[in-house]
């Protein structure tokens, strides 16, 4: 389907090359909370192997190891690991080494990265050295304890921008008071070049058993209670009721797959459910989908939702977070009550049953990737916010525009 969006597409006129600041090359150092998976992690792979080397001088630091610095390493990322649970060490070590690579912008990712990478940077100006600019992007729509929420509040008047994710992120700032900080709405975009042309993973069937003729409903997210797999198994019996050669795929790895697997053993679903476990080629397998599913308590955007409109995939999601600012229910995709199996099960079933009316919110989800969820998107009004702030202390430091 991705041909006739080659001209005149909203995403790819992006492309074209960004011309180069005076001064020369943005020095940009991207902190992540943790190397371990996640949408927050997708989103730093996707811009850090977007960023033109041309422009930015780049770096890449994660406080904890992981799969995700080892995908970056396998891109030709380096990664500078501090695995200091301890957080004033933390602070310390990421100071030391921010003070040998002079960046002038530091992004932070997820909430430890923002306290941890914010007062490493004030801890630089201690130091003698120059304070960078400092960036956070607020991922998560996690609903904090009272001191961290605290520590947010103190910290972010010391930040110069925030960068939130969906207008649900920037609402639940606002209630957080987080007060003091310029903040930009910018949605997390995916890679169209992956996801577009994309076949289907060929093996799915022989890897698991599944008869070929059988449909296949999937979710691509991780195995944590916030993600609503027990939602999805509870309605999985009923789907199973009007649509019995249907096979569920539960992708992804976590701390609730013991109890996931235990409860699908006493709902007697466990023949018509697999447990994949993490897998390397997510988007052949979300291609391989007849219906993709995420059923959320929480989301922030959910990036595995909008990889599959990318796909062309009909989607049911749950009615939370930033989700209804992708979805529109019944146009791009089906919106369902969080924590409600009958809601779930139903919008399943019906999309198992309504192929044309899959057909067209497939192709609906797809083209509204291409007009507002591209990566080229994204990184363009990253890159911006970038510039604008070594301008800025350029300047101070005497640089001629």
């Amino acid at each position: 389907m991705g041909a006739e969006h080659s001209l005149g597409d909203p995403c790819t006129d992006l492309v074209a090359t960004r011309l180069p600041i005076a001064g020369g090359r943005v020095r940009v150092v991207e902190v992540m909370a943790t190397g371990t998976n996640g949408g927050a992690q997708e989103h730093v792979y996707s811009l850090v192997t977007r960023l033109d080397p041309a422009n930015y001088d780049l770096r890449v630091v994660s406080l904890s190891h992981g799969s995700s610095v080892r995908r970056l390493e396998k891109a030709g990322i380096e990664v500078c690991v501090i695995d200091e649970p301890d957080d004033r060490t933390a602070v310390r070590a990421l100071a030391e080494l921010l003070a040998s690579m002079e960046p002038e912008v530091i992004h932070n990712h997820m909430y430890r990265a923002e306290v941890v990478g914010t007062r490493a940077a004030l801890l630089l100006g201690e130091m003698g050295c120059k304070r960078p600019a400092v960036i956070s992007t607020v991922h998560s729509s996690r609903i904090r304890c009272v001191d961290d929420r605290v520590a947010l509040r103190q910290l972010t008047p010391l930040m110069d921008r925030l960068i939130v994710v969906s207008k649900a992120i920037e609402q639940k700032v606002r209630e957080e008071g987080r007060v003091g900080a310029p903040v930009s709405l910018i949605y997390n975009g995916v890679d169209l070049q992956r996801y577009n042309h994309q076949q289907p993973c060929c093996t799915l069937h022989e890897e698991y058993s599944i008869p070929e003729a059988s449909p296949i409903v999937g979710v691509v997210a991780r195995l944590e209670a916030e993600k609503g797999h027990r939602v999805l198994l509870e309605a999985w019996p009923v789907v199973l009721a009007e649509h019995s050669e249907a096979w569920l795929l539960i992708v992804g790895e976590g701390s609730e797959r013991n109890s996931l697997e235990a409860q699908a053993g006493s709902l007697g679903i466990l023949e018509h459910v697999v447990f994949t476990g993490r897998r390397e080629d997510v988007p052949a397998v979300t291609a391989a989908l007849d219906v993709a599913v995420l059923p959320s308590y929480r989301e922030a955007q959910g990036l595995s939702v909008l990889e599959a409109m990318a796909l062309s995939r009909p989607v049911v999601a749950s009615n939370v977070g930033g989700i209804p600012e992708m979805i529109e229910d019944g146009v791009s995709g089906l919106l369902v009550p969080p924590g409600d199996s009958a809601a779930l099960a139903a919008a399943i079933n019906r999309l198992l049953s309504d192929h044309p009316l899959a057909d067209m919110l497939a192709k609906r989800g797809h083209d509204l990737v291409h007009e507002r969820f591209c990566i080229e998107l994204m990184t363009s009004q990253i890159e911006a916010i970038y510039d604008e702030a070594a301008v800025e202390l350029r300047a101070a430091a005497g640089v001629p525009r």
